[in-house]
């Protein structure tokens, strides 16, 4: 898969900056969904580690950094920026595993727009490595203000 969004491009669309961006590319995306790959969760120096462990819980950190991505991305089709939101709340969130700095392979996150506009959305999320699912749910981002 051709990357169609590089780092760079995304920390122009999400206010995370330095390491707290945490998503590498974009491979795929229309105006429902967006899938994204990221090595970030391999890298000591990732700021969401405690005592040099990647807790699972993060997956949840990277599914909201892709819809922000989504949303910025689809704000900048219409000509506009996208106005900066918060995850609000998690639904239906499961964890399959309990770390993922021990994974080998890159992390890929998909997130679909179940329904809502701009920063006031409802994304389904799923993060994967290689084939095996680590965390899935539903994100509620809210407009921030």
């Amino acid at each position: 898969m051709d990357t169609l969004v590089n780092k760079p491009e995304i920390r122009t669309l999400i206010p995370h900056s330095g390491l707290m961006c945490l998503l590498d590319s974009v491979i795929e995306w229309n105006d429902r969904s967006i899938i994204c790959m990221t090595d970030t969760h391999r890298d000591p120096a990732n700021p969401l580690r405690r005592d040099g462990r990647l807790s699972a819980v993060h997956a949840f950190e990277y599914a909201a950094q892709a819809a922000a991505v989504h949303g910025g991305l689809r704000a900048r089709l219409a000509g506009a920026i996208a106005p900066p939101g918060y995850l609000a709340a998690l639904r239906d969130a499961r964890l399959h595993v309990t770390r993922l700095d021990d994974l080998g392979s890159p992390l890929q996150i998909y997130a679909c727009r179940l329904f809502g506009e701009a920063a006031n959305t409802v994304y389904q999320c799923r993060v994967f490595s290689g084939d095996v699912l680590l965390a899935e749910g539903r994100a509620i981002i809210m407009l921030r203000g």
